[in-house]
C-alpha cells in the first residue's frame, strides 16, 4: 500500500521516477511585461467560445481574491498563518430587506483590470497547449499579490505538464512570498522527492518541522518516514532525520514520535540494531505507548529478541486491543498458531462484545483441527455481527492512528478510515460470509453434511459463488463422488480473470482431498501449460509428484520455483526434506532448510524440517531440541510425528507415546503419523 496523500500531486504515488520530466521553453520577458494583450490579439474568433469556458478554470482564483482568505485554506483545511482568517462572504440583498449595517467593513477585492487579463491569459495558454506562457503570466500574478492561491495555481500549471523544476520554482517563490505557508513547504519537500534532489530536503523539512503548531508536531513526526520512503537514499533518510529531529528529542511532548521516526528510518535504512536500541531506549522511556512494540514488531523478522518489547508491552494492564491484534497478525505470519490463539482468547476476555477477534480466533482453532473451539468462536462472531438475523452490525474498527501505527501523509487527519474501501456493512457481510464457510468447513469435518449445506445456503454474495460450489464440490469428494465435485466447480462461472486459475486450483485440492494424486498431477500440470511461470502452481505440481514417487520430477519443478522466486522458502524447505526424508545427500538437504529458515525465521514447519534432518544426520539432542520448538509453536500433526519418533529413538517412550496420542486426536488419518507407527510397530 501505498500512502494515501492529500494533494494529487503527480507521480507521488510512484515507486519510480518519471521517465519524461522536462522543462518547457519560457516565454520572453518582453512579451510578458510590454504586450500584456498581444496574446489574445491573435485568437480567432472561434476561439473565443472557448476562451469562455476556459476562463472558468480561474474563476476559483478570482473569487479567492475577492476574499481575504487563500484558496489554500479551502483546499488543505487549515488557515494559512501568512494569511488573514478568512471573513463571511457578504450575502446580496433581497428585496425589502434592510441595508447593510454602516459599521460592516467593506471586503475590497484585490483584483484589477491588469491582473484579470494576466489570470484570462494565463488559462487561455493552457488551454492552446501552451504551458510554459500560463505558468509564466501565473506565477507573475503571484508575485504581484502574494495569493496563495495564485501559487498553487502556477504549481498546478508546473505538474500538469511534468515540469517539476518549474514546479519547484513556484514552490520556491510561494514561500519567499509567504514565510509561514505550510502548504508550500509540504508541496516543495514531495516535489523534491520526485525529482530525486535528496540533498535539498533539510532545509525545507527544518523549516516544516519549526513551523508546524506544536500540537501537531508528533503526528507530523510519525508521518516522516513513510513521506521519506520515495527518496532513493535510505541511508541518507535515516542520517537526515538524525540531524533533523535532534532537537526534538529533548521535548517530552515529540520525544517518543522522535525516537520512533528515527528508529524507522534505520530500520528501512538496513539497521536493524540501530532501531533495536531506540525502540527499546522509548519503551523505557514511555512503557505505556504502543509505538515502541509496534516498532519491535517489524524487527521481530531479523531481530528475535525484539519480540521481547511486544511482550513487555502486552503484559500492561493497558495494552490496547489493536497492539494485541497486530502482535496476533505477525504470529499468524509466523505461522505460530498457539501463540496468536492464546492471544485472541485474551483479546476476547478483555473485549467479549468486539467481533472480528472471533472470527481470526475461529480460523487458527479450525486450521488446528480443534472444531469444539472452531465452532464455538464462529457462532459467537455471527451472533454479535447479527444478533438477531437482521442487518449485520458493522464490526468496530479503530483508526491505525489510534493504534499507533504511523501516519502515511504529512496530514493525519486526512488519512482514511477505511482503508479497504468496503463500506461498515460491506465488511460486515464479507465477515458473516467468511464465518459461515468455515463453519460449513466444521460440519464437512464432522462428515455433518446436511448442517455444512444449511450454512452454505445462507451466503447469497455473488463474489463468493466459486468459493461456495468448491466447498460443495469438497462435500461430495467425501461422500465418494468425486466425478460429481469436478463437474461442479468445471461448470461453476468464471466472473473475473482470476476465476480461471482458482476453478484449477479447486479442482486439483479436490483430487488431493481425495488422495487421488495422478489426477491432481494431471489437472496442475494443464494448469502450468495455460498459466505459464506461476511459482505456486509449480510448487503445488510438484507436491504431487512426490505423492506419485516421482523425486526427479519433484526436484526437477522446485528447482524452477527456486529459479523463478530465489526468496520463495517453501521451495527450498520442500526440497531440502524430500532430501532428509529419504536419506539422501544430507549435507546439501541440510544446507537447503538453513537457507530457507533464514527467510522464514521461526517458521515451525522449517524448523521441524531442520530438527528432522539433524536427527537423520544422527544429531539427537539437537533435532530434540528443535523439534520440541517447532511442536510448540504449531502442534501439527506431522510434526507430532517427528517429534515422537525421536522421542522413541532417545528411550523417552512415553512422552513419545503422549505426543503421538496428542497429534492422533487431531488428525488420525494423516500420512506421516500412520507410517511412523507402523514402522516402529507402535500401538497407541
Amino acid at each position: 500500500m501505498f500512502q494515501h496523500l492529500p494533494w494529487r500531486l503527480w507521480a507521488v504515488g510512484s515507486t519510480s521516477r518519471p521517465s519524461n520530466l522536462r522543462r518547457p521553453m519560457r516565454a520572453q520577458p518582453s512579451r510578458l511585461t510590454l504586450q500584456p494583450l498581444g496574446y489574445l490579439r491573435h485568437v480567432k474568433p472561434h476561439l473565443w467560445i472557448a476562451l469562455i469556458f476556459a476562463a472558468g478554470s480561474t474563476l476559483a482564483s478570482l473569487q479567492a481574491l475577492a476574499q481575504p482568505a487563500s484558496r489554500a485554506s479551502a483546499l488543505f483545511g487549515q488557515s494559512n498563518p501568512a494569511q488573514p482568517a478568512p471573513a463571511p462572504a457578504p450575502t446580496a440583498q433581497q428585496p425589502g430587506s434592510k441595508a447593510q449595517d454602516a459599521s460592516t467593513p467593506v471586503l475590497n477585492s484585490s483584483l484589477d483590470g491588469r491582473l484579470m487579463y494576466q489570470l484570462l491569459a494565463a488559462e487561455l495558454a493552457l488551454a492552446q497547449g501552451d504551458n510554459s506562457t500560463a505558468f509564466d503570466w501565473m506565477l507573475d500574478a503571484a508575485r504581484r499579490t502574494s495569493d496563495a492561491s495564485l501559487f498553487r495555481r502556477a504549481t498546478d500549471i508546473a505538474l500538469q505538464t511534468r515540469a517539476g523544476n518549474q514546479a519547484l520554482l513556484a514552490t520556491q517563490a510561494w514561500r519567499a512570498a509567504l514565510p509561514g505557508s505550510l502548504d508550500a513547504l509540504r508541496l516543495q519537500l514531495q516535489i523534491l522527492l520526485v525529482l530525486r534532489r535528496n540533498t535539498e530536503l533539510e532545509e525545507p523539512l527544518k523549516a516544516l518541522l519549526e513551523q508546524t503548531p506544536k500540537a501537531e508536531r508528533p503526528a507530523l513526526i510519525s508521518a516522516l518516514p513513510r513521506f521519506l520512503q520515495r527518496a532513493t537514499d535510505s541511508r541518507l533518510v535515516a542520517t537526515l532525520l538524525e540531524n533533523t529531529l535532534k532537537p526534538y528529542r529533548e521535548d517530552p511532548v515529540t520525544r517518543l514520535p522522535s525516537m520512533l521516526a528515527q528508529g524507522q528510518a534505520w530500520l528501512e535504512a538496513g539497521e536493524p540494531d540501530k532501531a533495536l536500541a531506540l525502540a527499546r531506549l522509548a519503551q523505557t522511556l514511555e512503557p505505556s505507548a504502543p509505538g515502541p512494540a509496534l516498532l519491535a514488531l517489524e524487527l521481530m523478522v531479523t531481530r528475535p529478541p525484539a519480540e521481547d518489547l511486544v511482550k513487555l508491552h502486552l503484559q500492561r494492564g493497558d495494552a490496547q486491543s489493536p497492539m494485541r491484534l497486530a502482535y496476533v497478525r505477525s504470529l499468524v505470519a509466523r505461522q505460530r498458531y498457539a501463540e496468536a490463539v492464546a492471544q485472541l482468547e485474551i483479546a476476547t476476555r478483555k473485549q467479549p462484545q468486539a467481533p472480528a477477534p472471533y472470527l481470526t480466533l475461529g480460523a487458527l482453532q479450525l486450521e488446528l483441527k480443534h472444531l469444539p473451539e472452531a465452532e464455538a468462536a464462529l457462532k459467537t462472531y455471527v451472533q454479535l455481527v447479527q444478533p438477531q438475523g437482521g442487518v449485520p452490525h458493522s464490526p468496530s474498527t479503530t483508526p491505525a492512528k489510534a493504534n499507533g501505527l504511523p501516519s502515511t501523509t504529512l496530514r493525519p487527519e486526512e488519512e482514511e478510515d477505511d482503508e479497504t474501501g468496503l463500506g461498515a456493512n460491506n465488511r460486515a457481510d464479507q465477515g458473516l460470509s467468511q464465518a459461515w464457510l468455515m463453519l460449513a468447513q466444521v460440519a464437512q469435518l464432522r462428515a455433518d453434511f446436511a448442517t455444512a449445506e444449511s450454512w452454505l445456503a445462507k451466503i447469497q454474495d455473488p463474489e463468493r459463488t466459486l468459493e461456495v460450489q468448491t466447498r460443495r464440490a469438497a462435500i461430495l469428494a467425501k461422500q465418494g463422488k468425486v466425478s460429481e465435485a469436478r463437474e461442479l466447480i468445471r461448470e461453476t462461472p468464471e466472473t473475473r480473470p482470476e476465476d480461471l486459475r482458482a476453478k484449477l486450483v479447486a479442482e486439483a485440492a479436490v483430487m488431493r482431498e481425495s488422495k487421488r494424486w495422478q489426477d491432481a498431477y494431471e489437472v496442475l500440470a494443464n494448469a502450468n501449460v495455460r498459466i505459464p511461470d506461476d511459482a505456486d502452481l509449480l510448487y503445488e505440481q510438484a507436491m504431487m509428484a512426490e505423492k506419485l514417487g516421482r523425486p526427479g520430477d519433484m526436484e526437477r519443478l522446485l528447482r524452477r520455483v527456486i529459479g523463478l522466486k530465489p526468496d520463495n522458502a517453501h521451495a527450498y524447505n520442500a526440497l531440502g526434506y524430500s532430501l532428509a526424508d529419504r536419506g539422501e545427500r544430507l549435507q546439501e538437504a541440510r544446507q537447503l532448510i538453513v537457507k530457507a529458515l533464514a527467510l522464514m525465521p521461526g517458521d515451525p514447519f522449517i524448523t521441524d524440517s531442520l530438527g528432522w534432518v539433524e536427527f537423520r544426520l544422527g544429531n539427537l539432542e539437537e533435532a530434540l531440541r528443535l523439534l520440541r520448538q517447532a511442536y510448540s509453536a504449531r502442534p501439527d500433526t506431522e510434526i507430532g510425528a517427528h517429534l515422537g519418533e525421536v522421542l522413541w529413538s532417545m528411550g523417552q517412550q512415553e512422552e513419545a507415546r503422549q505426543v503421538w496420542r496428542q497429534s492422533k486426536s487431531r488428525d488420525a488419518g494423516n500420512d506421516v503419523l500412520r507410517e511412523a507407527l507402523s514402522r516402529l510397530h507402535v500401538e497407541l
